[in-house]
């Protein structure tokens, strides 16, 4: 799926769809939880950011695509195909279209510029690399591929204790040291321009080193938010902690700032996981925060 196209200043955004599948239930995300508070404000969210079946909220897994004077870029790569990742179903040994659905978006792997990685998660960096020829090598072999320093610092720190959980060294080994082993990949500060319009700036919180992508351009504005959300009802519930940050408190802290920018800028949010429409604007609602498209 290439759905949320549209042009934002110079810059034409895409969107390349891995998966769309229920995630995770509320009560193990967020801590602490009120159902009557989540069900009041889910009610302002769009309709498919929940699935009442399963009772869980609903993610999509996908990469943002963008193309400005004849450079293209990509913002996170996903879980990837035929990766072990044994316990986590959800990311063990998948096989998706990742790869045509690009090329039906008028990509190739060859094509890509720029791959920006907000953070180094599982699902964040899988396509950063593919097999051949029983290894794993860059996908995009002509592109830079770029991580936010202290980011990569504190994934090295994490895979060199014994308590990591083993995923995150499995990640490592084939997601991003084979990238460093080739060469492309170029550490960043936290804070630097990637190109004219185009800048990184700190989003702390979910991992240390987690960093949001501004885009402005005519004018115009959007913020590619990475993991500092993942879900629709995260808006108006910005002050709740979500158990899968590092530093829950920081996390709150980088919502409402991203959000603060958003509203007051018009610009649009753009995060790695929220369900249709992907992509929406944010107003002030009293002390809070709301979609309103």
């Amino acid at each position: 799926m290439t759905s949320f196209f549209r042009s934002i200043g110079r810059f034409e955004i895409g969107r390349i769809e891995e998966v769309v599948e229920p995630l995770a239930t509320p009560e193990r995300w967020f801590g602490p939880f009120d159902r009557a508070v989540f069900e009041a404000e889910l009610a302002h969210c769009p309709a498919n950011a929940y699935d009442w079946k399963t009772g869980q909220l609903m993610a999509s897994i996908h990469s943002w695509l963008l193309r400005v004077d004849g450079k293209v870029i990509l913002i996170d790569t996903c879980c990837g195909n035929g990766k072990n990742r044994p316990g986590w179903p959800g990311f063990h040994q998948l096989n998706y279209p990742y790869l045509e659905r690009l090329h039906a978006a008028g990509v190739s792997p060859e094509d890509v510029d720029i791959v920006l990685c907000t953070h180094l998660h599982v699902d964040h960096v899988g396509w950063n690399t593919r097999q051949e020829g029983g290894r794993w090598v860059p996908t995009f072999p002509n592109a830079r591929y770029l991580v936010a320093r202290q980011e990569l610092e504190t994934m090295l720190a994490r895979i060199a204790r014994p308590e990591t959980h083993p995923i995150e060294r499995m990640t490592w080994n084939d997601s991003v040291l084979p990238i460093e082993e080739a060469g492309l990949l170029e550490l960043t500060a936290s804070s630097c321009v990637v190109l004219p319009g185009l800048r990184l700036e700190p989003a702390h919180g979910h991992t240390p080193g987690h960093v949001a992508i501004h885009l402005e351009s005519r004018g115009e504005r959007a913020v590619f938010s990475g993991d500092a959300l993942h879900f629709p009802v995260q808006v108006p519930l910005w002050h709740w902690p979500a158990i899968v940050d590092k530093d829950p408190a920081q996390g709150i802290a980088t919502r409402r700032e991203l959000l603060e920018n958003c509203a007051e800028t018009g610009a649009w949010l753009l995060p790695a996981h929220f369900s249709a429409p992907h992509g929406v604007k944010i107003s002030r609602r009293d002390d809070s925060f709301a979609i309103i498209c």
